[in-house]
């Protein structure tokens, strides 16, 4: 065998089509693309068309549910609290507020503040400043003499405060309106 006797095996080696070329090539005219119509033209993706067929993520049914509202707290159990007070990384006598806590290390994350939670048992006496706690937590928490302050995080206060502008402001719009269709309507009766 010689170096010029080389050549690729059998069917390995396909020339490209080239389209456009003349009736006779067999791709000419339309160039396999059909005649006409939108999926013709390029950049063309109808997606998830079925061809007037219930598409399949119409046919399945919906699962679950997100709440916007809902909140996402960082939850400290009281064991957990009780721990951290034993192990001196949080001083009892001062009051507890979410920078504290994330300071010592006792809750991870802040989405929307820390909540105090029931599991386990608080002998210390604390005051704590927080976004959120238990029934059971906060019994536990007076029982021992200590006392829970719930604190609406800033952001949710702002959000609080402008939703309530909002309305006290379209009440005051839609008022002297109403009391002019009243004053309309009583001189008419006359």
């Amino acid at each position: 065998m010689k170096l010029n006797e080389l050549k690729p095996q059998e069917g390995s080696v396909k020339e490209r089509t080239r389209v456009g070329r003349g009736i006779g090539s067999g791709k000419g005219k339309t160039s396999g693309k059909g005649q006409k119509g939108q999926k013709s033209r390029t950049g063309v993706a109808i997606k998830g068309f079925e061809g007037g067929q219930m598409p399949l993520y119409r046919r399945l049914p919906k699962r679950g549910f997100n709440n916007i509202f809902g909140k996402k707290y960082a939850e400290l159990t009281l064991g957990r609290l009780q721990e951290a007070i034993d192990s001196k990384a949080i001083d009892p006598k001062k009051t507890l507020d979410c920078e504290t806590l994330m300071a010592a290390k006792v809750a991870r994350r802040k989405p929307d503040g820390v909540r105090v939670i029931g599991g386990g048992e608080l002998k210390a006496k604390v005051t704590l400043k927080i976004a959120g706690v238990s029934g059971p937590a906060k019994e536990q928490i007076e029982k021992a003499g200590g006392s829970v302050e719930v604190v609406v995080p800033e952001d949710a206060a702002e959000k609080a405060a402008a939703k309530k502008g909002k309305a006290t402001a379209k009440a005051k719009k839609g008022a002297p309106k109403k009391r002019a269709e009243k004053k309309a309507k009583a001189s008419k009766k006359k």
